[in-house]
């Protein structure tokens, strides 16, 4: 299906979604009055019947803010479950190993785990998103995808230290640290505006999360769920989201493989070969407001959140998590380039105390994490966003500025060197 087609379906998908909410408002208006006093104690005693479970539950979640613990906490592999053909995509389901309560938190959070990876004399952070609604009972879900060498890369070349870890080490029964559930990429829970859930890749983990946050709490939201992903080898929870489509009257899915193989069936598997674009959820943001959510490869979400504002889409409607391997953040606003105008000149001197390494900063490199990495001096780091804190260290002389503000205030005296630059000669704990 070529993309003008597709475009045009999408247009008809939009006015037979709004062709529903209208036969619904019409039918709902015209028996109200008749219906009304009859039905009214039936109607109330079936919602409750119905909801109880799920808004109570969400509600006694949403007081659990007291069970946030502080630093790491043991969690036990309950289950695992490969979620795509090429089984490189498994959940895992994680139970406190203390038998205690956890705390909920928001569609589209993550968790921070700490791992003794073989071959490091330091365990690694890295960052999985929750993938599963906040409604689940006391066990915390995330999906991760292992991360080959590319095929271009030396033999030998190790796979990605993180997945690798979850993949092959921890099995059913197995205990890892995690910390408490973070992050800025959520779902807006009290609004009723049309919703876009776009994800490419891995990055529907969060997506799935607010999804099915929207289906605990039966959402009549007018939902959009579009997903590039190669083919249908590497399609997550594919029969997950079929099934979810056919019973939800108010979602609609659009699936683009970049991808597909011979096995793969066009208007079954997906409906689009290419990527997801501006211009294929055009036909949904005309004449009304919309709340888009982006997770991906940085590189998609830098096409879209480019390709989205030249449409007009306002930047507050847009809501986005980057996936990868030290993922540049998209943001929103003036580009480093801009931020750094005023200092495009400049140059200062980097010292690591620990490491006894003196090294010159530029503005082209980057922020101080990358410039440690690339001098080969170790630093922890989870999401490499100003987001989980990990990489917090002393700042023992200095001053530092940040592209943007970090959502985890570090405390006095300490600085995050995955989003801050130094604006003047720095001493640092590393």
């Amino acid at each position: 299906m070529e993309l003008t087609e597709l475009t045009q379906l999408v247009g008809i998908m939009v006015a037979g979604a709004a062709s529903m909410r209208a036969a619904i408002s019409v039918a709902s208006f015209a028996g109200r009055r008749y219906q009304f006093a009859r039905q009214e104690k039936k109607y109330i005693a079936q919602f409750r019947h119905v909801t109880a479970g799920v808004f109570e539950d969400g509600q006694n979640q949403r007081q659990k803010t007291d069970l946030l613990w502080q630093g790491k906490r043991k969690f036990r592999v309950v289950n695992r479950v490969y979620e795509n053909l090429n089984q490189d995509i498994c959940s895992f389901y994680l139970e406190p190993n203390d038998g205690r309560s956890i705390p909920s938190f928001r569609p589209g959070q993550f968790l921070t785990f700490s791992m003794p990876v073989p071959g490091e004399a330091e365990p690694i952070t890295r960052c999985y998103s929750l993938s599963d609604s906040p409604a689940a009972r006391n066990c915390y879900r995330v999906t991760v995808k292992r991360i080959d060498p590319p095929f271009d890369a030396p033999e030998g070349t190790p796979p990605g230290q993180s997945s690798d870890y979850f993949h092959n080490h921890l099995q059913v029964g197995s205990v890892v640290d995690a910390y408490a559930p973070a992050g800025s990429f959520c779902l807006q829970e009290d609004s009723d505006k049309p919703i876009i859930l776009i994800a490419g890749g891995v990055g529907i983990t969060p997506i799935l999360s607010m999804l099915n946050w929207l289906i605990a709490t039966r959402s009549n939201r007018e939902i959009w769920l579009f997903y590039g992903v190669r083919n249908r080898a590497e399609h997550a929870m594919y029969d997950y989201l079929q099934k979810v489509v056919s019973q939800m009257r108010n979602l609609r899915m659009v699936v683009a493989y970049s991808r597909p193989t011979n096995t793969c069936r066009h208007k079954v598997d997906y409906h689009l070969r290419g990527h997801i674009t501006e211009d294929l959820v055009r036909p949904i943001l005309e004449g009304r407001e919309c709340e888009i959510y982006l997770c991906g490869p940085a590189p998609m979400m830098n096409t879209l959140s480019r390709g989205f504002e030249q449409i007009g889409v306002p930047a507050d409607n847009i809501r986005f998590e980057a996936f990868g391997p030290a993922s540049p953040t998209v943001a929103a606003g003036p580009p480093p380039e801009k931020l750094l105008e005023n200092k495009a000149e400049q140059a200062f001197q980097i010292e690591f105390a620990r490491s006894g390494k003196k090294v010159q900063w530029m503005p082209g490199d980057g922020s101080l994490l990358e410039l440690a990495m690339a001098n080969g001096i170790k630093a922890r780091c989870g999401c490499r966003q100003g987001v989980c804190g990990t990489c917090a260290i002393a700042l023992k002389g200095g001053s530092v500025e940040y592209e943007r503000t970090p959502e985890k205030t570090p405390a006095p005296g300490k600085c995050l060197p995955c989003v801050a630059q130094p604006q003047s000669n720095l001493v640092l704990d590393m």
